[in-house]
């Protein structure tokens, strides 16, 4: 989420943007995780303090890792196939594709299906 722990965010022109849905999406809200640099974490991640460091298990903090570092090497191993590569260190910087206008324009790469840069010239 874009808010740093903030309800809004604050867009390069100045106008603020509301960020809650963002935060929801990946299952948590603004400023729930915030405590970090006080030594107060509440799921004992951060912290010195003896009386919280229960709070986190090592064992399932090291079994969700897995999983997620396993599932990202499958989506990119997924990835790298659909663009006719048989291996994920053969991917190149024209393999990249946006698949919005606005994706498209803030990373600078081709619209899908397009050789299409929103704000870098003529179609």
């Amino acid at each position: 989420a874009l808010g740093c722990n903030h309800s809004a965010y604050q867009q390069p022109d100045g106008k603020e943007v509301d960020v809650t849905a963002d935060y929801a999406k990946l299952g948590t809200a603004p400023g729930y995780c915030h405590h970090c640099h006080t030594g107060q974490c509440p799921v004992g991640i951060t912290t010195q303090d003896p009386e919280l460091e229960p709070r986190l298990i090592p064992e399932v903090g090291a079994k969700r890792l897995k999983n997620y570092l396993q599932v990202l090497n499958m989506e990119l191993t997924t990835l790298a196939r659909a663009c006719g590569k048989s291996n994920v260190h053969h991917l190149e910087k024209e393999d990249l594709a946006a698949l919005t206008v606005e994706a498209a324009a803030m990373a600078k790469v081709p619209l899908a299906g397009t050789s299409w840069i929103p704000g870098a010239g003529s179609v």
